[in-house]
């Protein structure tokens, strides 16, 4: 039996990273999946802490906001950096990939029609710094060198990039190998290459 549920829509959007932590760590899970027409009924986002999905369970313990969980899941699994300052620069650099996944929502749900030339024009200057953090650690990884939480989530962010725009790593040879190397640890790439993965749509408005 999966000890972990996550309840969420039919897409990608703010578990896919979580889901990618979870195969690339060999822990089983179950899906909950609530269509846009059960949210609407308003009894499950009543029943949700904050109003918002996703939910996951672990046992009897709920927990709900994204980076929550993929907090405590590196906490649980060892993916979390080796003391206490790892872990500080661990959580550092993913409020630096919340900023940046906050600005591709924006753009995914409020602006795509008119703002996508101009986000694709400014997307170097975030790409940069973590062009020039990834070719200062010679450990691979964000942080240190062995792989954090927070990888799982900008691997996940750069792939949905890459989508968006297929050639926006092509000037950054440090960011573009990253997302190479970590899609092609084994457990993350039998995961990627699911048909449950690739049924998901990136974002609930089909949007990409």
């Amino acid at each position: 039996v999966a000890p972990y549920t996550i309840t969420y829509f039919p897409c990608r959007g703010r578990c896919e990273a979580l889901r990618i932590l979870l195969a690339d760590q060999g822990q089983p899970w179950k899906e909950i999946v609530v269509t846009m027409q059960e949210w609407m009924k308003g009894d499950l986002k009543a029943s949700c802490l904050f109003g918002q999905l996703p939910k996951f369970e672990d046992g009897d313990f709920v927990l709900y906001q994204s980076n929550t969980l993929l907090r405590y899941l590196g906490r649980k699994h060892g993916a979390y950096g080796k003391d206490d300052k790892q872990a500080s620069l661990i959580d550092m650099m993913n409020d630096s990939v919340e900023d940046m996944r906050l600005k591709y929502m924006r753009l995914i749900y409020q602006e795509y029609e008119t703002g996508k030339e101009k986000y694709i024009k400014d997307l170097p200057n975030d790409l940069s710094k973590f062009e020039k953090i990834l070719s200062n650690n010679k450990g691979g990884f964000l942080v240190g060198n062995q792989i954090s939480y927070v990888d799982y989530n900008f691997m996940d962010l750069l792939q949905n990039l890459q989508v968006l725009s297929s050639n926006c790593l092509d000037s950054f040879p440090s960011l573009k190998s990253y997302v190479e190397r970590l899609s092609s640890r084994p457990k993350i790439k039998a995961y990627l290459e699911t048909d449950e993965h690739k049924r998901r749509p990136i974002n609930a408005n089909g949007k990409q």
